[in-house]
């Protein structure tokens, strides 16, 4: 019996440790960053086996858990459920959850798994500076420490959120480094020419400062004054694109709208199965140019992809689930805490800008991107179940 109290105590003290190694690798290392995921994984299994504990998790779990199970049915009816199976893979990556939910015991460890994100970031920022100014050629979209500038961008969304929630709101010490981070940050968001990502952090930085200041308001429209002044050339003219039909990207992305509505009404139930519409969609009666064809790796819209690819029930599950998170963060915005209410805001922050980018980019296939994202929205949930563990009387308030 020791000896397991033993073990179930190294358990209690390894996995926020692991899940802030896997923070502090998350902008740096997509490699090492799963591994340690996979391993905070491992340890929080046992914990649940040691602890024999019931398993917990914040109520919005729920419709994602039915996501997951609809998306392994439309993987077994799939056009080739082989490939989808494997594809679904990336659904144990929703486990960062109750991981997230349950491992922290103690708000310290939630702050220095959060300040690991904050180190994490700074690499990213000063690597990517370092590439646009030494080695990029004209041009080039800068993708930082990821394989591609996409997911460069969608992090760097999310954490932005944090960064300028935590400068705001924070009473700590270290809210000027918070600051920086956001500054940083931005300038490399700026750098990836990612349209869908600096739409998103202009809802997130729309949110955060009415929920600040409501006067405060009037920066974003100087911000993006001060971006036209600014920014590179490329930059600028992408921020334009933005407001053409005329430019091929935006065309293309009308095209699979347009074409992924058709999956929908062809296979309604269950789609064509995760990573299937891609195959689908280019066939002729979809009416894809050539060129949209040879492009066609997703839908670029959340919505349209998982509709098309899993099927009207499972897009009716993940949009519950968001509804879900939604609601639960505005309901704990109420709670005024120090130290929980600037994660609320930027667990809001991020939602919004996230939902917004999913708009036009398919965010939520991006595990990477992903992870960070059920992060963000799990740790305001987390903190509020430490505080109500450790002082009992909130439970009654």
């Amino acid at each position: 019996m020791r000896l397991l109290r033993l073990a179930r105590n190294d358990i209690l003290f390894i996995v926020p440790i692991a899940i802030a190694l896997c923070l502090l690798f998350s902008m740096v290392s997509i490699s090492a960053s799963q591994i340690l995921l996979s391993f905070s994984l491992l340890c929080w299994l046992t914990l649940l086996l040691l602890k024999k504990e019931k398993l917990c998790f914040p109520p919005f779990f729920w419709p994602l858990l039915a996501y997951c199970i609809l998306s392994l049915v439309s993987s077994f009816l799939s056009f080739n459920p082989e490939e989808s199976l494997w594809d679904c893979r990336e659904l144990l990556l929703y486990l960062i959850v109750p991981i997230v939910y349950l491992g922290f015991h103690r708000e310290k460890e939630l702050k220095i798994a959060n300040l690991a994100l904050l180190t994490s970031a700074y690499l990213s920022a000063i690597y990517s500076f370092f590439y646009f100014f030494l080695k990029a050629s004209p041009g080039e979209r800068i993708a930082g420490f990821m394989g591609h500038y996409m997911t460069q961008a969608g992090l760097l969304l999310l954490f932005s959120c944090l960064a300028m929630s935590m400068f705001l709101f924070s009473k700590d010490k270290i809210r000027l480094l918070w600051g920086l981070a956001f500054l940083m940050t931005l300038g490399s968001l700026v750098l990836t020419l990612t349209r869908s990502a600096w739409m998103g952090i202009v809802i997130a930085a729309i949110v955060i400062l009415f929920l600040y200041k409501p006067k405060a308001l009037i920066i974003v429209p100087l911000a993006i004054g001060l971006f036209f002044l600014v920014s590179p050339k490329q930059a600028t003219k992408r921020a334009l694109s933005i407001f053409s039909l005329k430019t091929a990207t935006n065309q293309q992305r009308i095209e699979y709208i347009k074409g992924g509505i058709k999956v929908i009404k062809e296979y309604p139930l269950f789609g064509t199965g995760p990573n299937m519409v891609n195959v689908e969609i280019k066939k002729e009666k979809y009416g894809l140019s050539d060129e949209s064809k040879k492009l066609a790796v997703h839908l670029h819209n959340n919505i349209i992809q998982i509709a098309a690819e899993r099927g009207i029930p499972t897009i009716l599950a993940w949009l519950i689930f968001m509804a879900w998170v939604f609601v639960s963060l505005v309901k704990l915005l109420q709670n005024k805490d120090p130290f929980l209410f600037p994660l609320t805001v930027a667990a809001l922050a991020a939602f919004l800008g996230f939902l917004t980018a999913g708009l036009f980019e398919y965010n939520f296939g991006d595990s990477e991107v992903t992870t960070l994202f059920l992060y963000l929205i799990t740790i305001p949930f987390t903190l509020e179940r430490i505080q109500k563990r450790q002082h009992p009387d909130l439970e009654k308030s």
